[in-house]
């Protein structure tokens, strides 16, 4: 048996040689107790198997398993890392004894002096030597090497529990058995690294089962440690077995602490691998970047080269509101990844120098210089887009604007023309006397004169509407409709005024003939009238004379 409890009394200033030797001194006459040897059982070999399982294999029985050498010969290779020499596949009792000679003799190899440990009680399945054996591979490759603070092994790993658990109550960790027999040290010990899996203020100091579980449990589903010992060994023990509790706190200190270290050793040997990635993902990240840039550049210009001419102001607004998200919010990001991959590039390169690897050459097209160029035609692109968006906006608005001043003068010009043609074609001069006649040809006169200066809106109207056409006015037709409609009414007012005219001086000039004719009845009839005086006598001469006088 190990003489553990001189070791345990050793001072860490003996030296990790002095503190294997002594855990190694053991009693072949004492006997493990029951309770111990149980732990220990279970414990050794759930740490072997947490091993083995990545050769893909494991024990069952830790005395018979061991017999002919072969797993422990591959438990070894497996936590040196290391190759033993090739084992003996015999069945024999030879073959056996020396395969564990192999294995013995590399332990020894790693500076541990094996004390009453022999080929032979390990072929013979002594239970009591082959824990013996396992405890010393243990102390080795899982505790020799803890280090904290200057202290290493036992008491480092003991340093390491003390300081990891301070913080928590009712947790005093001075020794690997009592100190841990409530549970409430291992859940401490899991709930500093990783919080978030234990409820810690929710466990019981009286309540040890549950804690010891708890902790149990959560490590081997979360923290990938086997779950090596009972919660009721511990409880119904009344010291619990010491190498156990140190053997299963030790997977806790490489699970965290050694992860560290072996990520720094991996990130050491892996350096220059992760150089040549990180160059390769930087010459990736250029090639995607760039391809996805001249893409977008690809399908960017013939937006900005469409020149289609659109209705209104309104559709016009509406493009020029699309062009002002490309500016805000489309181009800023592609702005920012030009810049990336140029300083990218420029990374690279630096990079390439420094490690004297050779510069890196993107793919045809995808140079630096290419994609500047691209931009370049970009930029001309959005430029001439601009200013069309600009000269078009102009071109509607006067659009818009002549359009408006069409339609007004056109308005104007039918309220004005309203009921002239049923005037104009009116007979009204049939029946009138002379002086209505004369009165109607004078008003008849004056609207020639109105006439005539609605000759310039007819013209103004008629110039609108051919600017419109030749801006191309969208709604050219309804306008050019209107217009031929303005112009034929005119021509129908120029021929009904003309012709009403002549009517009137028609009408007039007949009424004279019949008044001229009228009055020289008249004189005829006055002359006979004054002859026929001449024979009345006087009297009756001067009445009729005076009556003719009235007359």
């Amino acid at each position: 048996m190990v003489d553990y409890h001189a070791a345990n009394n050793q001072s860490s200033a003996g030296g990790v040689q002095t503190y294997m030797e002594q855990e190694n001194d053991w009693d072949r006459d004492m006997l493990l107790d029951p309770a111990w040897e149980r732990q220990q059982r279970k414990t050794f070999t759930a740490w072997c198997n947490s091993h083995l399982r990545k050769a893909g294999t494991q024990i069952e029985n830790i005395e018979e398993d061991f017999r002919d050498g072969l797993k422990l010969m591959l438990l070894l290779e497996v936590i040196s890392g290391e190759r033993l020499p090739k084992p003996e596949r015999g069945k024999m009792r030879v073959h056996k004894i020396n395969n564990v000679n192999k294995a013995l003799d590399f332990i020894a190899s790693k500076g541990v002096k094996l004390v009453s440990i022999g080929a032979e009680e390990i072929v013979d399945g002594n239970a009591k030597m082959t824990l013996g054996m396992i405890w010393t591979i243990i102390l080795r490759f899982a505790i020799q090497d803890i280090s904290v603070e200057e202290t290493s092994a036992k008491e480092g790993l003991l340093l390491w529990c003390q300081r990891k658990t301070a913080p928590y109550k009712n947790v005093n960790v001075q020794n690997f058995h009592i100190s841990w027999k409530d549970g409430l040290a291992f859940n401490a010990l899991i709930h500093r690294h990783r919080p978030d899996l234990i409820n810690y203020d929710s466990l019981r100091k009286d309540d040890p089962l549950t804690n010891l579980n708890n902790a149990f449990e959560v490590a081997e589903k979360h923290l990938d440690i086997p779950k090596m010992l009972d919660a009721e060994d511990i409880v119904g023990t009344l010291r619990p077995d010491e190498k156990a509790i140190m053997t299963y706190v030790s997977c806790f200190y490489h699970a965290f602490s050694g992860a560290q270290k072996a990520e720094t050793a991996a990130n050491r040997i892996c350096k220059v691998l992760a150089v040549n990635q990180e160059n390769e993902k930087m010459e990736e990240d250029y090639a995607r970047l760039a391809s996805d840039l001249l893409e977008w550049i690809r399908r960017t210009i013939p937006w900005l080269e469409d020149r289609t001419q659109q209705r209104t102001i309104n559709d016009m607004q509406a493009k020029q509101e699309d062009f002002r998200d490309y500016r805000c919010v489309h181009k800023p990001p592609k702005v920012q990844d030009k810049c990336q991959l140029e300083i990218g590039f420029n990374t690279l390169q630096t990079k390439l120098r420094l490690n004297n690897r050779p510069a890196f050459m993107p793919s045809e097209g995808r140079m630096v210089s290419d994609i500047n160029g691209a931009w370049h035609n970009l930029e001309g692109a959005e430029k001439g887009y601009e200013e069309w968006i600009l000269s078009e906006m102009r071109r509607l608005e006067r659009l818009e604007h002549l359009a408006m001043k069409f339609h007004q003068k056109a308005e104007i010009h039918e309220c004005w023309t309203d009921g002239k043609e049923a005037m104009l074609t009116q007979k009204d001069y049939a029946t009138s006397t002379l002086s209505d006649v004369k009165a109607l040809l004078w008003k008849h006169e004056a609207f020639e004169s109105d006439l005539a200066a609605h000759q310039d809106r007819v013209e103004q109207i008629a110039a609108i509407a051919q600017e419109l056409n030749e801006l191309d006015y969208y709604d050219s037709a309804s306008v050019n409709t209107r217009c031929q409609k303005i112009r034929d009414q005119w021509d129908v007012l120029g021929t009904l005024t003309q012709s009403r005219k002549e009517s009137l001086e028609t009408g007039s000039g007949r009424k004279n003939s019949l008044k001229d004719n009228r009055n020289e009845l008249l004189s005829q009839v006055y002359k006979a009238f004054r002859s026929y005086l001449a024979l009345v006598p006087n009297k009756v001469s001067k009445y009729l004379l005076c009556s003719d006088s009235k007359f």
